[in-house]
């Protein structure tokens, strides 16, 4: 029942994973899906390490001590999906929303526990899962709204991309004045008359 669970929410993740990953604002989406993986890779670790809680059934067991696809592929898309869903939330908003994930999270968290080999708590309760989840999405949201802030200065302002525009847009007619005027007014050389060449007596007489 455990391996099918876990085939599953692979599949989901894979399957909701374009839609979660937009290309508008893709880097900063991918900051926070690798950042979420990394914090929860290491937190995992140092919990198991000192018998906190237990992944009896995983991915590649032999290999990995936490369950790698909660750590780097379930837990990071939520995290996208938790930023993009308070993008434009004020704190009361955000703590509220905070909720909707932690509360049902916590709770199937302790239901496969007791039911299931998925997880296994030694010295956890369901309380610190709770904690646990709302301190990680709001310390993600701290890192989106760092990586926001530092892109609106790296980006140019909408008065030099209108300047910039029209630059581009007059560019054109310039070069054909510049082009249409005489190599001599760019150069602000004085025009020389031209002299008529000088006819001698002889040579009209001759032309008579």
């Amino acid at each position: 029942m455990e391996r099918i669970l876990i085939r599953m929410l692979f599949v989901s993740c894979l399957a909701a994973a374009p839609f979660i990953l937009k290309r508008k604002n893709l880097p900063m989406y991918l900051t926070i899906f690798f950042a979420k993986g990394i914090l929860s890779s290491a937190v995992d670790s140092i919990f198991i390490k000192r018998n906190k809680i237990e992944y009896p059934v995983r991915p590649f067991p032999k290999i990995f001590d936490t369950n790698i696809l909660y750590d780097l592929l379930f837990y990071p898309l939520l995290s996208v999906v938790w930023v993009r869903w308070t993008d434009r939330s004020k704190p009361l908003g955000m703590i509220l929303k905070s909720l909707c994930f932690s509360v049902p999270m916590s709770v199937a968290q302790w239901i496969m526990e007791k039911r299931t080999k998925l997880f296994k708590w030694r010295s956890w309760s369901v309380l610190q899962t709770f904690a646990y989840i709302n301190f990680t999405l709001f310390a993600i949201r701290a890192l989106a709204g760092g990586v926001r802030k530092l892109t609106k200065k790296n980006k140019p302002t909408r008065e030099k991309l209108d300047m910039y525009r029209s630059n581009r847009l007059t560019m054109p007619s310039r070069i054909k004045n510049i082009v249409m005027q005489p190599s001599a007014a760019k150069m602000n050389i004085p025009l020389r008359p031209v002299q008529e060449p000088s006819i001698d007596s002889e040579s009209a007489d001759l032309i008579h």
